[in-house]
Protein backbone atom coordinates (compact mmCIF):
# COMPACT_ATOMS: atom_id res chain seq x y z
CA UNK A 1 0.00 0.00 0.00
CA UNK A 2 3.22 2.08 0.78
CA UNK A 3 4.27 1.74 -2.34
CA UNK A 4 1.09 2.72 -3.95
CA UNK A 5 1.18 6.33 -2.69
CA UNK A 6 4.72 6.89 -3.16
CA UNK A 7 3.68 6.55 -6.87
CA UNK A 8 0.64 8.08 -6.79
CA UNK A 9 2.14 11.73 -7.04
CA UNK A 10 4.96 10.39 -9.23
CA UNK A 11 1.76 10.21 -11.04
CA UNK A 12 0.60 13.12 -10.93
CA UNK A 13 3.72 14.77 -11.64
CA UNK A 14 3.66 13.02 -15.09
CA UNK A 15 0.05 14.44 -15.80
CA UNK A 16 1.29 18.04 -15.30
CA UNK A 17 4.69 17.66 -17.23
CA UNK A 18 2.06 16.97 -20.23
CA UNK A 19 1.10 20.34 -20.28
CA UNK A 20 5.10 21.72 -20.08
CA UNK A 21 6.24 20.86 -17.23
CA UNK A 22 9.84 19.91 -18.06
CA UNK A 23 12.86 21.44 -17.42
CA UNK A 24 12.81 21.24 -13.67
CA UNK A 25 14.30 19.22 -10.95
CA UNK A 26 11.71 16.15 -10.20
CA UNK A 27 13.39 13.14 -9.27
CA UNK A 28 12.63 9.52 -8.65
CA UNK A 29 11.43 6.77 -11.08
CA UNK A 30 8.93 5.88 -14.00
CA UNK A 31 5.69 4.14 -12.61
CA UNK A 32 6.15 0.56 -13.94
CA UNK A 33 2.35 0.49 -14.92
CA UNK A 34 2.36 3.70 -16.74
CA UNK A 35 0.88 1.91 -19.90
CA UNK A 36 -1.95 1.44 -17.59
CA UNK A 37 -2.78 4.37 -16.41
CA UNK A 38 -2.39 6.43 -19.31
CA UNK A 39 -3.03 3.82 -22.05
CA UNK A 40 -3.86 6.98 -23.98
CA UNK A 41 -1.34 9.61 -23.64
CA UNK A 42 0.41 10.99 -26.68
CA UNK A 43 3.24 12.87 -25.97
CA UNK A 44 5.58 12.22 -22.37
CA UNK A 45 7.79 15.13 -21.99
CA UNK A 46 10.08 14.43 -19.48
CA UNK A 47 13.59 15.68 -20.41
CA UNK A 48 15.54 18.03 -18.60
CA UNK A 49 15.27 16.66 -14.97
CA UNK A 50 16.85 14.02 -12.09
CA UNK A 51 14.69 11.41 -12.96
CA UNK A 52 16.66 7.89 -12.16
CA UNK A 53 16.04 3.99 -12.64
CA UNK A 54 15.39 2.17 -15.77
CA UNK A 55 12.80 3.17 -18.19
CA UNK A 56 10.10 1.05 -17.33
CA UNK A 57 9.36 -2.03 -20.58
CA UNK A 58 5.54 -0.97 -20.14
CA UNK A 59 6.62 2.21 -21.94
CA UNK A 60 6.59 0.00 -24.73
CA UNK A 61 3.11 -0.80 -24.80
CA UNK A 62 1.97 2.57 -25.11
CA UNK A 63 0.54 2.33 -28.56
CA UNK A 64 -0.63 6.12 -28.82
CA UNK A 65 2.69 7.16 -27.76
CA UNK A 66 3.79 10.05 -30.39
CA UNK A 67 6.39 11.91 -28.48
CA UNK A 68 8.71 10.64 -26.22
CA UNK A 69 11.10 13.01 -24.76
CA UNK A 70 13.78 11.51 -21.43
CA UNK A 71 16.71 13.53 -22.52
CA UNK A 72 19.28 14.78 -19.80
CA UNK A 73 18.04 12.65 -16.98
CA UNK A 74 19.83 10.43 -14.77
CA UNK A 75 18.36 6.70 -16.06
CA UNK A 76 20.33 3.58 -16.09
CA UNK A 77 19.91 -0.33 -17.56
CA UNK A 78 19.18 -1.22 -20.67
CA UNK A 79 16.63 0.93 -22.89
CA UNK A 80 13.43 -1.48 -23.36
CA UNK A 81 13.28 -4.65 -25.93
CA UNK A 82 9.67 -5.12 -26.31
CA UNK A 83 8.54 -2.04 -28.52
CA UNK A 84 5.41 -3.11 -30.30
CA UNK A 85 5.00 -2.84 -33.95
CA UNK A 86 1.45 -0.92 -33.71
CA UNK A 87 3.14 1.96 -32.01
CA UNK A 88 3.25 5.17 -34.22
CA UNK A 89 6.34 6.92 -32.12
CA UNK A 90 7.78 9.57 -34.24
CA UNK A 91 10.15 11.14 -31.77
CA UNK A 92 11.98 8.85 -29.42
CA UNK A 93 14.83 11.04 -27.58
CA UNK A 94 16.77 9.13 -24.40
CA UNK A 95 20.07 11.11 -24.64
CA UNK A 96 22.47 12.52 -22.20
CA UNK A 97 21.55 9.61 -19.45
CA UNK A 98 23.24 6.52 -18.39
CA UNK A 99 22.18 3.86 -20.42
CA UNK A 100 23.86 0.66 -21.08
CA UNK A 101 23.76 -2.66 -23.21
CA UNK A 102 22.80 -2.94 -26.58
CA UNK A 103 20.58 -1.00 -29.02
CA UNK A 104 17.14 -2.82 -29.37
CA UNK A 105 16.71 -4.69 -32.38
CA UNK A 106 13.03 -4.06 -31.85
CA UNK A 107 13.69 -0.59 -32.91
CA UNK A 108 13.16 -1.26 -36.24
CA UNK A 109 9.39 -1.92 -36.10
CA UNK A 110 8.99 2.18 -35.34
CA UNK A 111 8.18 2.49 -39.03
CA UNK A 112 6.34 6.40 -37.83
CA UNK A 113 10.16 7.01 -36.08
CA UNK A 114 11.53 9.95 -37.55
CA UNK A 115 13.59 11.18 -34.89
CA UNK A 116 16.24 8.68 -32.78
CA UNK A 117 18.38 10.30 -30.58
CA UNK A 118 20.75 7.69 -28.36
CA UNK A 119 23.74 9.71 -27.91
CA UNK A 120 25.50 10.22 -24.83
CA UNK A 121 25.27 7.03 -23.54
CA UNK A 122 26.95 4.09 -22.23
CA UNK A 123 25.42 1.40 -25.11
CA UNK A 124 27.69 -1.14 -26.99
CA UNK A 125 27.94 -3.82 -29.27
CA UNK A 126 26.85 -3.53 -32.94
CA UNK A 127 24.38 -1.40 -34.58
CA UNK A 128 21.22 -3.06 -35.35
CA UNK A 129 20.64 -3.77 -39.38
CA UNK A 130 16.96 -3.98 -38.47
CA UNK A 131 16.94 0.37 -38.28
CA UNK A 132 16.61 -0.03 -42.41
CA UNK A 133 13.29 -1.17 -41.41
CA UNK A 134 12.42 2.18 -39.25
CA UNK A 135 11.87 3.92 -43.32
CA UNK A 136 10.69 7.52 -42.21
CA UNK A 137 13.87 8.13 -40.29
CA UNK A 138 15.24 11.23 -40.68
CA UNK A 139 18.11 11.90 -38.13
CA UNK A 140 19.91 9.52 -36.16
CA UNK A 141 22.49 10.55 -33.64
CA UNK A 142 24.18 7.59 -31.89
CA UNK A 143 27.12 9.65 -30.89
CA UNK A 144 29.39 10.04 -27.64
CA UNK A 145 28.45 6.61 -26.39
CA UNK A 146 30.68 3.44 -24.92
CA UNK A 147 26.78 3.78 -29.77
CA UNK A 148 23.59 11.92 -31.31
CA UNK A 149 24.85 7.36 -31.59
CA UNK A 150 27.93 9.44 -30.95
CA UNK A 151 29.94 8.84 -27.82
CA UNK A 152 28.37 4.92 -26.86
CA UNK A 153 31.38 2.00 -27.34
CA UNK A 154 29.69 0.46 -30.14
CA UNK A 155 31.64 -2.05 -32.21
CA UNK A 156 31.55 -3.95 -35.76
CA UNK A 157 30.39 -2.11 -39.06
CA UNK A 158 28.51 0.00 -39.95
CA UNK A 159 25.72 -1.57 -41.79
CA UNK A 160 25.34 -1.44 -45.00
CA UNK A 161 21.38 -1.07 -45.05
CA UNK A 162 21.80 2.43 -43.40
CA UNK A 163 22.50 3.44 -47.30
CA UNK A 164 18.12 2.36 -47.29
CA UNK A 165 17.18 5.15 -44.42
CA UNK A 166 16.76 7.65 -47.77
CA UNK A 167 15.45 10.61 -45.73
CA UNK A 168 18.22 10.66 -43.17
CA UNK A 169 19.22 14.18 -43.01
CA UNK A 170 21.34 13.66 -40.01
CA UNK A 171 23.61 10.40 -39.31
CA UNK A 172 26.19 11.35 -35.87
CA UNK A 173 27.91 8.09 -35.02
CA UNK A 174 31.18 9.66 -33.85
CA UNK A 175 33.00 8.93 -30.68
CA UNK A 176 32.46 4.88 -30.80
CA UNK A 177 34.91 1.79 -32.39
CA UNK A 178 33.64 1.06 -35.71
CA UNK A 179 35.41 -0.86 -38.25
CA UNK A 180 35.20 -1.63 -41.75
CA UNK A 181 34.48 0.93 -44.37
CA UNK A 182 32.14 3.58 -44.89
CA UNK A 183 29.32 1.95 -46.81
CA UNK A 184 29.81 2.35 -50.30
CA UNK A 185 26.34 3.87 -51.16
CA UNK A 186 26.52 6.39 -48.58
CA UNK A 187 25.52 8.12 -51.44
CA UNK A 188 22.17 6.88 -52.05
CA UNK A 189 21.40 9.04 -48.85
CA UNK A 190 20.18 12.47 -50.85
CA UNK A 191 18.66 14.41 -47.77
CA UNK A 192 21.75 14.01 -45.44
CA UNK A 193 23.00 17.33 -44.72
CA UNK A 194 24.89 16.32 -41.08
CA UNK A 195 27.34 13.08 -41.66
CA UNK A 196 30.28 12.62 -38.28
CA UNK A 197 32.20 9.38 -38.48
CA UNK A 198 35.09 11.18 -36.41
CA UNK A 199 36.63 9.34 -33.92
CA UNK A 200 36.50 6.12 -34.67
CA UNK A 201 39.05 3.17 -36.81
CA UNK A 202 37.13 3.23 -40.18
CA UNK A 203 39.22 2.09 -42.92
CA UNK A 204 39.79 2.18 -46.50
CA UNK A 205 38.86 4.31 -49.01
CA UNK A 206 36.02 7.41 -48.83
CA UNK A 207 33.54 6.06 -51.21
CA UNK A 208 32.64 8.46 -54.50
CA UNK A 209 29.71 8.38 -53.85
CA UNK A 210 29.87 11.14 -51.27
CA UNK A 211 30.75 13.46 -53.51
CA UNK A 212 26.59 13.54 -54.95
CA UNK A 213 25.23 14.48 -51.43
CA UNK A 214 24.55 17.48 -52.75
CA UNK A 215 22.70 18.64 -49.44
CA UNK A 216 25.72 17.88 -47.00
CA UNK A 217 26.46 21.23 -45.09
CA UNK A 218 28.92 19.18 -42.24
CA UNK A 219 31.25 16.40 -42.56
CA UNK A 220 33.67 15.08 -39.94
CA UNK A 221 35.70 12.12 -41.32
CA UNK A 222 38.38 13.09 -39.04
CA UNK A 223 40.85 10.80 -36.42
CA UNK A 224 40.59 7.66 -38.57
CA UNK A 225 42.26 4.90 -40.67
CA UNK A 226 41.13 6.01 -43.75
CA UNK A 227 43.64 6.22 -46.94
CA UNK A 228 43.85 6.92 -50.67
CA UNK A 229 42.65 10.17 -52.88
CA UNK A 230 39.83 12.55 -50.84
CA UNK A 231 36.88 11.92 -53.31
CA UNK A 232 36.03 15.35 -55.55
CA UNK A 233 32.64 16.99 -56.27
CA UNK A 234 31.15 20.23 -56.09
CA UNK A 235 29.47 19.83 -53.13
CA UNK A 236 32.75 18.56 -51.08
CA UNK A 237 34.84 21.36 -53.33
CA UNK A 238 32.57 23.83 -50.55
CA UNK A 239 33.81 21.59 -47.50
CA UNK A 240 37.45 22.26 -48.23
CA UNK A 241 38.17 22.47 -44.45
CA UNK A 242 41.40 19.89 -43.59
CA UNK A 243 39.69 19.90 -40.15
CA UNK A 244 37.60 17.65 -41.99
CA UNK A 245 40.08 14.98 -42.47
CA UNK A 246 42.88 15.47 -40.16
CA UNK A 247 44.12 12.22 -38.42
CA UNK A 248 44.16 10.15 -41.13
CA UNK A 249 47.44 9.96 -42.25
CA UNK A 250 47.08 7.44 -45.28
CA UNK A 251 44.78 10.27 -47.17
CA UNK A 252 45.96 12.97 -49.86
CA UNK A 253 43.97 15.41 -52.30
CA UNK A 254 42.37 18.43 -51.78
CA UNK A 255 42.39 19.80 -49.51
CA UNK A 256 45.20 17.97 -47.73
CA UNK A 257 47.94 18.70 -50.85
CA UNK A 258 48.94 21.43 -52.79
CA UNK A 259 46.59 23.52 -51.75
CA UNK A 260 47.11 23.46 -47.90
CA UNK A 261 49.05 26.84 -47.88
CA UNK A 262 46.24 29.00 -49.77
CA UNK A 263 43.77 26.97 -47.16
CA UNK A 264 45.40 27.95 -44.03
CA UNK A 265 45.36 31.55 -45.52
CA UNK A 266 41.65 31.53 -46.17
CA UNK A 267 39.91 29.21 -44.06
CA UNK A 268 41.89 30.18 -40.30
CA UNK A 269 40.91 33.98 -41.10
CA UNK A 270 38.54 35.43 -39.08
CA UNK A 271 36.26 33.14 -37.12
CA UNK A 272 36.73 30.39 -39.31
CA UNK A 273 39.93 30.20 -38.61
CA UNK A 274 39.37 30.63 -34.84
CA UNK A 275 37.04 27.78 -34.95
CA UNK A 276 39.37 25.28 -36.88
CA UNK A 277 42.73 26.23 -34.13
CA UNK A 278 40.34 25.97 -31.07
CA UNK A 279 39.60 22.69 -30.89
CA UNK A 280 37.48 23.22 -27.87
CA UNK A 281 35.58 26.50 -29.91
CA UNK A 282 34.73 24.29 -32.59
CA UNK A 283 32.83 21.64 -30.67
CA UNK A 284 31.26 24.17 -28.78
CA UNK A 285 29.98 26.24 -31.83
CA UNK A 286 28.31 23.09 -33.69
CA UNK A 287 27.17 22.11 -30.15
CA UNK A 288 25.67 25.44 -30.01
CA UNK A 289 24.13 24.89 -33.16
CA UNK A 290 23.25 21.11 -32.80
CA UNK A 291 21.00 21.99 -29.50
CA UNK A 292 19.06 24.63 -30.88
CA UNK A 293 18.46 21.71 -33.89
CA UNK A 294 17.20 19.24 -31.19
CA UNK A 295 15.21 21.80 -29.32
CA UNK A 296 13.48 22.82 -32.80
CA UNK A 297 13.54 18.87 -33.89
CA UNK A 298 10.92 18.41 -30.55
CA UNK A 299 9.13 21.81 -31.38
CA UNK A 300 8.20 20.64 -34.95
CA UNK A 301 7.19 17.00 -34.02
CA UNK A 302 4.67 18.39 -31.13
CA UNK A 303 3.44 20.94 -33.96
CA UNK A 304 2.55 17.98 -36.39
CA UNK A 305 1.87 15.78 -34.18
CA UNK A 306 -1.02 17.83 -32.68
CA UNK A 307 -1.77 19.27 -36.12
CA UNK A 308 -2.67 15.44 -36.82
CA UNK A 309 -5.09 15.08 -33.60
CA UNK A 310 -6.69 18.63 -34.71
CA UNK A 311 -7.38 16.94 -38.08
CA UNK A 312 -8.12 13.72 -37.30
Amino acid sequence: MKKDKRFSSLNNILLIILVGFQGNLFSGPISSNIDQMMPKLQELLLHDNHLNGTIPPSICNMQKLQILSLRSNQFSGELPHAWNMKSIMVFLDVSQNNLSGNIPTSLGVLRSLEILKLNDNNFGDEIPDALQNCSSLRSIDLGDNNIDLSSNNLQGEIPKEISSLIQLGTLNLSKNQLTGKIPSKVGNLHWLETLDLSHNHLSGQIPQSLSSLTSLSHLDLSYNNLSGRIPTGNQLQTLNFSSIYVGNQWLCGVPLSTNVVLGFIVGFWGVCGILILKTSWRYAYFQFFDDIKDKVALAIALKVARFKRFLF
